[in-house]
């Protein structure tokens, strides 16, 4: 199997000179790749492959020849990548790429690790903070974040070791309050990172947005807010990523609710909060896991009243879709249910009813 594996490097300045020209040139060739295709539509990659030959030979584009040629074709597959996933899948018509975007990326072949260094194609031996071993390097793509930072993705080849869980089944119901509730009745704490980041931050917006953009005081004001928004986002990312491996490692089958993640943040009171919280990343941490360490994830429709049946009889009741109602009595078999609890334990059944 393959994996990402993200870790931060240190180039130098004669470094840092050579991968901004890089990010440069891959933006130049794919902006001009597409306006060809955008001109002719029975362009494909093979034409603007021909074409990045013959720029540069051009004088006025000579300096394509100075970076990493191995990135420029890439630049060009993603395009027309770009265009496959446009047609195929429906996603969006491919964008020009802005210089202006702070978020900035290439992709090459040829990285080696060696011992704390990373070998770059014509940007040499970087410094890098390894965090883990890898195998086999198939391809890496090279990151230069908002906060100004340098981080390098390394598509890796890996065996899964497969970890022997305890064969346990559980259903877990997403929340805003608490992350998550099982039908254990074990409740994990939303540990909301953007809220306990937020008076921060806006602080920091406040004074980036009393800066004359562009200046030299801007970009250092606009470094300052990036740098919180990657703080925010490697919290969130860290209790992921810890939240669902022990998840997959415990548990022989595991039910979640389909939830509708797009739609829900439509809602203006409760979007901010939608978004910190990061269901659909954790669910889709849980699918890929599961393949590695052999947990089944199953799906539960989104359409099914989890909280509104009694888990005891089966009983449904109208009223406890007011989420206000927190806890319930069952009129029928008298049970006392946590909503919650009484969501995760349906969700389960429900799973593996359906699976």
């Amino acid at each position: 199997m393959r994996k990402g594996v993200k870790f931060r490097i240190y180039p130098n300045k004669r470094q840092k000179e050579l991968l901004q020209k890089t990010f440069g040139c891959t933006r130049l060739v794919y902006n001009k790749a597409l306006a060809m295709r955008k001109e002719d539509k029975g362009i494909r990659y093979k034409e603007t492959s021909t074409c990045l030959t013959t720029w540069k030979k051009q004088e006025d584009l000579a300096f394509l020849k100075e970076v990493d040629a191995i990135a420029l074709q890439q630049s060009l597959r993603d395009l027309d990548r770009a265009y496959q996933n446009f047609f195929k899948q429906g996603r969006g018509y491919p964008r020009f790429r802005k210089k202006q975007d702070h978020r900035r990326s290439y992709r090459t072949y040829g990285a080696k690790l060696i011992g704390k260094h990373l070998y770059l194609p014509k940007v040499g031996y970087v410094k890098v903070r390894q965090s883990m071993e890898v195998g086999k390097i198939h391809h890496v793509t090279v990151l230069q974040m908002p906060s100004g930072r340098y981080y390098v993705v390394l598509n890796v080849e890996f065996e899964p070791e497969f970890y022997p869980n305890q064969g346990d089944v559980v259903g877990l119901d997403m929340g805003l309050k608490v992350f998550y509730t099982d039908s254990n009745g074990k409740k994990v704490e939303n540990p909301r990172c953007l809220k306990r980041s937020l008076k921060k931050l806006k602080r920091a917006q406040k004074c980036l947005s009393r800066r004359q953009k562009g200046s030299s005081n801007w970009e250092k004001q606009r470094l300052k807010v990036a740098r919180i928004y990657e703080k925010v986002s490697d919290q969130r990312k860290d209790f992921l990523q810890k939240l669902s491996t022990a998840l997959v490692r415990e548990n022989q089958t595991i039910c979640v609710e389909d939830l509708n993640v797009k739609g829900m943040v439509k809602n203006r009171h409760l979007a901010r909060s939608i978004s910190d919280v990061s269901w659909s990343k954790f669910l889709s941490m849980l699918e890929y896991k599961g393949t590695w360490y052999r947990t089944r994830i199953i799906r539960v429709s989104r359409w099914y009243p989890s909280s509104q049946v009694c888990s005891e009889c089966g009983y449904q009741k109208a009223t406890v879709k007011d989420l206000k109602v927190r806890e319930w009595d069952c009129p029928v078999c008298h049970a006392h249910h946590d909503r919650d609890v009484n969501a995760a334990r349906n969700i389960l059944r429900e799973g593996l009813k359906t699976a």
